[in-house]
């Protein structure tokens, strides 16, 4: 299956973004996404695209 880089942008989006699932009128959560292979690059998606920097410590 081809994943479509689109629809796991939007995806990601509304899980990070706290938007709306349509389907269930509620927050939309990464558990929303039943595909393995759409939820692996959404997941990736939200990391790449996180403002964590990596190796960086949190502050208090």
């Amino acid at each position: 299956m081809s994943i479509n880089n689109i629809v796991v942008r939007i995806l990601a989006e509304r899980v990070t973004n706290e938007g709306l699932n349509p389907l269930k009128n509620r927050t939309f959560e990464l558990d929303d996404v039943t595909n393995t292979e759409y939820r692996k690059a959404v997941e990736d998606y939200i990391i790449e695209h996180s403002e964590v920097v990596e190796g960086a410590e949190a502050t208090k």
